[in-house]
């Protein structure tokens, strides 16, 4: 392993771009004798000029010896053991060195599935043992605030220069080991704008079926983060590009190749919407997100049940139960979340009934409704996206009532 140590005169970071929280925890940690260094995110982060999201430090202290340094250290973690350092609502995350092992002595600590997922990973190591262990090169990079150097075992601060994404070790034995790194490494490749090499692309579209094997609790969260984040839209073109969107929305993936994957469809428009209320500084909802990525196979359910002669009300319901059902086989789908999808989804069908326009009392109830405004945000998404000629009209209906409830 190639070793390469850069000053402050070379990678230009100072302790003034980390956090005062994250720094007293490396001099906590040194001041007791053991090594600590800002690791991963931030400091590829810092060094391309962003201002980081969080502050992670790796130890060759292990958690118990972590936790009786600190009285506001919390343990965390079965898969991977953490150290928790809180200074109000700031979390400062710590990890022991990880490294490989085939020692039966400390086998009980690291546990591979059948498949070759990673299902626990407590063996502890040295920093040149965690730094092979950790997923891209650019996340493998250490930063030694005491003595203002970045230290490099993998060419993850050249390939940072580069612009490249490369993968620690063998593309095929690290997505068995985890799958999602194949989503964090299209997250990467939108967010930095960094190049993948052939070998990665390759791994990723002959692999992407690993991601069946990944809790749908996890993929919730991943799923989450792919996309509400300010960048969305553009890795919802990656995951198609790379056939992983269908491992993941396999329901709304059908639909979408059935219409002809449509430029204009409302789940591009509710991504653009997303992304530009993130960008501004607002938030963007997850069930809102959920409810645009299957409105299609939704409203495709709903259809063959009024088909099937079933009341447009009931049809509604049953389809949103089939259809959020089915995903979460894929994706976990917390019951608030997907009683909100029901409202908002069950909300169209007032705001596109011709007789509810009719009655001018009927039209003040259905603004006065706390879930009009979310509703009608969809409808106006839908219009973008011209569904229909007749959801245009809806559409132009209920801004036109909505305006002229406004006060002046």
């Amino acid at each position: 392993m190639n070793k390469k140590i850069y000053t402050a005169q070379e990678h230009g970071l100072t302790r003034r771009f980390i956090s005062k929280q994250a720094l007293s925890v490396v001099q906590t940690l040194v001041d007791a004798g053991y090594e600590a260094y800002i690791v991963g995110g931030a400091v590829r982060d810092i060094l391309l000029k962003k201002s980081p999201k969080d502050f992670d430090i790796a130890t060759n202290a292990h958690p118990e010896q972590i936790k009786r340094l600190f009285r506001n250290c919390r343990l965390v973690g079965r898969r991977f053991r953490l150290a928790h350092i809180l200074f109000g609502r700031d979390i400062i995350e710590v990890a022991t060195f990880r490294a490989n092992s085939d020692d039966d002595e400390e086998h009980k600590d690291r546990k591979v599935g059948d498949d070759g997922f990673l299902i626990r990973d407590n063996v502890y190591g040295t920093i040149e043992d965690d730094a092979v262990r950790r997923d891209f090169t650019i996340n493998a990079l250490y930063y030694d605030p005491i003595r203002n150097e970045v230290i490099d075992f993998t060419n993850g601060y050249e390939d940072l220069l580069q612009g490249q994404l490369n993968l620690i070790g063998d593309p095929a034995k690290r997505f068995r080991e985890d799958p999602v790194r194949m989503l964090r490494a299209v997250r990467f490749e939108v967010k930095l704008g960094f190049t993948m090499p052939e070998t990665l692309i390759n791994a990723i579209n002959d692999m992407g079926y690993l991601l069946q094997t990944v809790s749908a609790a996890r993929m919730f969260d991943e799923v989450v983060k792919l996309m509400l984040n300010g960048y969305g839209h553009q890795v919802y073109l990656r995951l198609r590009h790379y056939h992983l969107f269908s491992q993941i929305f396999p329901q709304t993936e059908r639909a979408l190749i059935e219409l002809g994957n449509p430029e204009d469809h409302l789940l591009i428009a509710a991504l653009h919407n997303s992304d530009n209320r993130i960008n501004d500084g607002f938030g963007a909802s997850t069930y809102f997100l959920y409810s645009a990525l299957l409105w299609e196979p939704f409203l495709d359910e709903y259809h063959v049940l009024l088909a099937d002669d079933i009341a447009p009300n009931e049809a509604s319901t049953i389809a949103a139960d089939k259809i959020i059902r089915k995903q979460q086989e894929f994706t976990m789908i917390p019951k608030r979340i997907s009683a909100q999808m029901t409202d908002l989804w069950k909300f169209q069908f007032r705001l596109t009934h011709v007789k509810a326009r009719k009655n001018r009392g009927g039209v003040n109830k259905i603004l006065h409704h706390p879930r009009f405004k979310a509703a009608f945000d969809f409808l106006l998404l839908r219009k973008d996206a011209f569904e229909s000629s007749d959801i245009v009209d809806h559409a132009d209906f209920w801004q036109k009532a909505w305006d002229s409830h406004q006060p002046e």
